[in-house]
This record gives C-alpha cells, sequence and structure tokens, in this order.
C-alpha cells in the first residue's frame, strides 16, 4: 500500500467531513425541507419553515468544491474554458438553482473522490517507476593517489579517477575492475535476479549493486554518459513520446467537450424559448407537461455526462503504466508510440551472429579420413593455426585445449582467403577452405553440411574435415516459438553466412524463412523488401546487437537492440532496448505491449459507449443526476482500475 501525499490527505479529510455535513443534513427533521432559492421563487413565506435549507447545503458544498470552482475561473481568465472543472462548476451551480441542492453537493463529492483516486493511481504508478530507477547514487568514494577515500558528487569523478565500492553500495560510474573479486546484482539494469561475478579486468556499469567483495574500478565514462544516466533519460523521454491513441483521445478531447457543452447550451434554450414564445396548442408533444428547469436540468446532466476524465487520464496511464512496467525487466521502450508500434508486429528479422546465436565459433564436429583419428586431426590444424588472430583458428586452439608449442611449427604462410599452409613436425600441412585443398589437386572425399567447414590435408593427402559453427543460444528456438505463439506471423533471419551454415541455423531455431550470404547494406535492401510485404496495418521489427546493424534499426518500423547493456550505439539507434541477451524478454515485450493496446482500447469503447447511452437517456429526459455521475467518475474509477493492470509484470518464459 503506497502512502497519500499531503494534499491527498488533505482531499481525504474533506471527502470525509463533507460526506458527515451532507449526511447530517438529510437527517435535519422534516419540517426544514429543501425549498427552491428566493432568487427564483421569491422570499419564503410560508409558515412552518423558519429556514432554508440552500444556505445550509453551501456549507458542505464549500468544503469540497471551493478549489474546483476556484480552478474553473482560473482555467477562463487562461482561456482554457473547457476542461473538466468548468463543467463540474457550471453543472453543480446550476443544480443549485433549480432545487437539487443534495444532487450539486453529492456530484462534488463523487467528483472530488474521483480526482482523488485518479491522483493515487498516478502516483502510485509514478513511484513504483521512480523507485525501480533510482540507481543513481548521490555519492561515490574516490580513491585519491595516497590510498586515502573521499565521498564525492558522481558528476565531479573524472574519467580515469579510481572508485572504491564496497559490499551492498551501488555502483556510481561505468569502470573496469582494477582489483577485488565479488558477485553484483543487476536487476536493475536487466531485470534479471542471477547475480553476474565480476573480477580483475570485468567491465561494471553503473547501477549494479555490489553483494560480496570490494572493488575497486578505473572510471571509463563521466557520470553523463554513464549506463544508468542514458536509461534514466530513455525512461524520461519515453513519456514525452505518445502513442497514436493518446493522441487521438488528446484531439478527440478538445473538440468533444466544446461539442457537448454546446449542444447542452441548444438543449435548455431551444425548448424553453419554445415553451416562452409558442401557444400551449402548437407545443410538440415532448415539451407538454415541462417547463424551463426541467430542460436545464438535462442541460446539466448533459454537462455532467460530457466530461472526459476516463479517456484523458486512463489512456495514457495504462501507456505509462506498460512502459514501466517493461522497464522493471530491463525492457526500455523509448516512447507510447513504439509500444504501440510493437503491439502490431506481425514480422520480425533477426540478425545472427550475436543476437540468434552466441557470436562465439567452437568446433562442433571433427570428421577424419582413412588413417587418421580425431585427436591426430584436430592436432594438425590447431597447431597450423596457432599463430592466427582469426576466430576460427582460436576455436581450433581452444577445441585442443593444450598450449602452443613453436618449435614443432615451422615456415607457416597465410593463403589470403583460402588458409594457411604450415611446417608441423616436418611434415607439410594444408589448413583451410576447400578450394585451398582443390587447387593443390587434393579433392576431398566429402561435403560436410552446415556451419563453417575447415579441410586439413598432409603430405598431399586428405586428413579430413572440422565442421566449426556459431552455436544458436540456448533460448533461441524456444523465443521464436514464443514469438510465433504471441500472433507474430513471420520470422526472418539475416546473414551473413554462407549458405549452407544459414539453412542449418534456420532449420534448428524453426526460422519461416532466411536469407545468407548478405553485406551491412544488402541487408537494408533485404528489409525494405520484407516492409512491402506487410499488411496495411501490420509493423516489422528488426533485432540485432545495436552496434552494427544501426542503418537496419533505424529503417525498420521498430528497432530493437539485443544485449545492448551498455552500448551507448544500441540505445541510440533503437526504439526497444532489451538490456541484457535474453531473447525470451522479446515476446514477452510484444505480450506487454499487446496487453496495454488491449486495455487502452478496452477503456476507449467502456467510455464512450457508457456516456454516449446516458448522453442520449438525458437528452429524452430518462436519465438522474445520478446516472450522469457514474457516467462520468464511475467510468473514470472502472477505467482507472483497469489501466492499472499495465502495472501486472510477468516474468519470462523458459523451457524446463
Amino acid at each position: 500500500m503506497h502512502k497519500l501525499t499531503r494534499s491527498q490527505r488533505r482531499t481525504l479529510w474533506r471527502i470525509l467531513l463533507a460526506a458527515a455535513l451532507l449526511v447530517g443534513i438529510k437527517l435535519l427533521p422534516t419540517i426544514y425541507l429543501d425549498r427552491p432559492l428566493p432568487l427564483l421563487t421569491g422570499p419564503e413565506t410560508a409558515a412552518g419553515y423558519p429556514l432554508l435549507l440552500w444556505p445550509v447545503y453551501l456549507i458542505p458544498y464549500a468544503v469540497i468544491g471551493l478549489d474546483v470552482l476556484g480552478e474553473a475561473v482560473g482555467g477562463i481568465c487562461r482561456g482554457q474554458v473547457f476542461d473538466e472543472n468548468f463543467l463540474m462548476a457550471l453543472a453543480t451551480v446550476g443544480a443549485f438553482f433549480t432545487g437539487e441542492y443534495a444532487e450539486a453537493v453529492f456530484v462534488m463529492l463523487f467528483y472530488q473522490v474521483g480526482e482523488l483516486f485518479q491522483d493515487y493511481a498516478v502516483t502510485r504508478s509514478r513511484q513504483s517507476i521512480a523507485a525501480l530507477m533510482d540507481i543513481r547514487p548521490d555519492t561515490a568514494l574516490v580513491e585519491g593517489p595516497d590510498g586515502t577515500v573521499t565521498e564525492q558528487d558522481p558528476e565531479d569523478v573524472a574519467v580515469g579517477d579510481v572508485i572504491v565500492v564496497r559490499p551492498g553500495q551501488r555502483v556510481a560510474l561505468d569502470g573496469v575492475v582494477l582489483s577485488g573479486t565479488s558477485t553484483l546484482d543487476t536487476a536493475a539494469l536487466t531485470g534479471e535476479s542471477v547475480p553476474r561475478n565480476a573480477g580483475e579486468g570485468d567491465e561494471v556499469l553503473s547501477g549494479f549493486v555490489n553483494q560480496s567483495g570490494t572493488l575497486r574500478l578505473r572510471v571509463t565514462k563521466p557520470c553523463s554518459e554513464s549506463t544508468v544516466s542514458r536509461i534514466l533519460e530513455l525512461v524520461e523521454e519515453a513519456s514525452e513520446k505518445k502513442a497514436m491513441s493518446e493522441a487521438f483521445i488528446t484531439r478527440f478531447a478538445r473538440y468533444y467537450t466544446p461539442c457537448v457543452v454546446g449542444f447542452a447550451a441548444a438543449l435548455f434554450l431551444l425548448p424553453t424559448l419554445a415553451l416562452s414564445l409558442l401557444p400551449m396548442e402548437a407545443l410538440p408533444a415532448f415539451l407538454s407537461g415541462t417547463d424551463w428547469a426541467d430542460w436545464l436540468h438535462r442541460a446539466l446532466i448533459f454537462l455532467v455526462v460530457s466530461c472526459p476524465c476516463a479517456l484523458v487520464i486512463s489512456v495514457p496511464l495504462s501507456f505509462f503504466g506498460g512502459i514501466g512496467g517493461a522497464s522493471r525487466l530491463g525492457i526500455l521502450v523509448k516512447g507510447g508510440n513504439y509500444l504501440e508500434a510493437l503491439a502490431r508486429t506481425e514480422t520480425v528479422v533477426f540478425d545472427k551472429t550475436g543476437t540468434l546465436t552466441r557470436g562465439v565459433f567452437t568446433v562442433t564436429d571433427v570428421r577424419p579420413a582413412p588413417g587418421f583419428t580425431k585427436e591426430s586431426l584436430l592436432e594438425l590444424a590447431a597447431l597450423a593455426e596457432q599463430d592466427s588472430s582469426h576466430p576460427i583458428a582460436a576455436s581450433l586452439r581452444r577445441a585442443w585445449g593444450k598450449p602452443a608449442d613453436p618449435v614443432r611449427v615451422t615456415a607457416c604462410r597465410e593463403l589470403a582467403g583460402l588458409g594457411l599452409e604450415a611446417q608441423v613436425d616436418g611434415h607439410t600441412v594444408l589448413a583451410g577452405s576447400r578450394r585451398l585443398l582443390t587447387q593443390s589437386g587434393i579433392v576431398p572425399t566429402e561435403e560436410a553440411p552446415g556451419g563453417t567447414v575447415v579441410y586439413a590435408a598432409v603430405d598431399g593427402v586428405y586428413a579430413g574435415s572440422i565442421v566449426i559453427s556459431d552455436l544458436p543460444k540456448e533460448e533461441a528456438a524456444d523465443a521464436i516459438a514464443q514469438l510465433k505463439a504471441a500472433g507474430v506471423k513471420r520470422v526472418v533471419m539475416l546473414t551473413g553466412d554462407a549458405e549452407a551454415a544459414a539453412r542449418a541455423a534456420a532449420e534448428q531455431l524453426g526460422v519461416d524463412e532466411f536469407h545468407a550470404g548478405l553485406l551491412p547494406g544488402d541487408k537494408v535492401a533485404k528489409v525494405e523488401e520484407l516492409l512491402s510485404r506487410r499488411s496495411g496495418n501490420g509493423k516489422l521489427a528488426f533485432v540485432g546487437d545495436g552496434i552494427n546493424d544501426a542503418p537496419v534499426l533505424s529503417r525498420a518500423d521498430i528497432g530493437i537492440a539485443m544485449g545492448a547493456m551498455g552500448s551507448d550505439a544500441a540505445i541510440e539507434a533503437a526504439d526497444v532496448v532489451l538490456m541484457d541477451d535474453q531473447l525470451t524478454k522479446l515476446p514477452m515485450a510484444i505480450r506487454i505491449a499487446r496487453r496495454t493496446v488491449g486495455i487502452v482500447r478496452q477503456n476507449i469503447v467502456l467510455a464512450l459507449a457508457v456516456k454516449g447511452a446516458v448522453l442520449l437517456l438525458g437528452a429524452v429526459g430518462h436519465a438522474t443526476m445520478w446516472e450522469a455521475v457514474f457516467a462520468d467518475v464511475g467510468v473514470a474509477f472502472l477505467a482507472i482500475l483497469n489501466a492499472m493492470r499495465c502495472l501486472h509484470l510477468e516474468k519470462p518464459r523458459t523451457k524446463a
């Protein structure tokens, strides 16, 4: 339960006092019956009525409504006439002049209850997000040249300074560990509860919480450019980017309220003029038996019903809640417009390397030719590649698992684009592509499917092949299945890998189509083609690592950066940022977006349907002020309660 603010507590006490006064007045002896205002009916002369009741009702009305009247007058002075304060003031003052004193007080009372509830709902959602995003420490412990530690404002700490982070403290600035080991709670940035280990040479980001050992960090970014500062700016800017639904409601309220006020005025003036000017026999049937007070009452009902609180508050609150709920899980959405677009996603395009796969080459199969063993083939290839910095060479050395021996390798010669030739233990070893061997007159006896293949030969004899693959992330296939279950119609993979490697990965992951051998410019062209195949309302999302995919991220309807924690390029280029490498957060983000938009639509339909029905009933005289109050404040209650469901969080689903 969130505590009420001071202003909310004051409003609550005013509501309770006004309600108590209203109940007390209604319990007065029946001799003090409601009488119309003398201004309209003349001085009260009937014996037995020593007290006019309208001044008594003014007491609870003043307690609960003076601030609304003041806001209404202030709005008129500022030229903002048609707001909810003006409508409530006009409706309740008008009710007083028709002798509906209790209704006037109750309408104002119920309106203030609705305003309190609405204010509480907004404050609660803001406090929840503020507590979540309260991840920037006020101080940093800076180590001086003489080893002394002093507290400083993070903004005063320069790049290159050394800061100390003790157990239980939050990291104030991005840095690299100089000494110490610890486990770090990264939940504030990634939404993950599993701690990460950090040691010498590891990068540590601001916002992490040090859980165990003391760490000494060398600062790598100033406070204004730190990860936590960029995230806070992102969340703050998100509220300024309105979704289409929010923009529609703003425009709708701008024209809707004046139109309804004009109609309410016409509803009062036209019948009243007809009653005054036309003879009784010439009056239409619907005017017979009515008077000006009856039509004024109908017009006031119109004014109460027309207040667009339910729409104006619940729609932005829904998007705010959706963005805040997603940010708790490390999913940063840059605005309501992107959340709405994400809800309409029908095609998801993935970059392969580093997004669907781990981005690290691994030996997945060793296929020796007759006369060779797996161990001997892997040893020959690893020794031949021992001086190469290529990722494939590194994977061969890791798979062999033994230290390099320069004495065994001589006369190593790299052949650009093909592989290399080396003397290993006095034998000529070729290691590289199939083309390298065929150019030397050696024909491999097999074609290894999938992955990147290193073919080897010794002294002109084919020795076998080694398959090296960039393995898919463990949750990749499950994430794609969840995307399809969430309603995504097509999942596409783009990669610069060879056709065979791309096909193997596509079959393993379950994507609908793939395109291989693409350069960065080719990816943009392919996304353009996929964009042309969308349906009318469908959106295309591109998911990449955010570093080398900036052009494609910008061109897609929604650019989503994966594993972008600490990457400025990702945060700048993408519309949605997933702060870690957990692919299952992508379908979760789409589910959150669709749920939020669904709630927005529910609130719009609810408010317009109820208001439309009561407006129609009020015009024909079949709705009372009580129905009008429900159509305004009651519907706002329901809409706000519905909007607060957007703050409900779900955890990523993974396979057991």
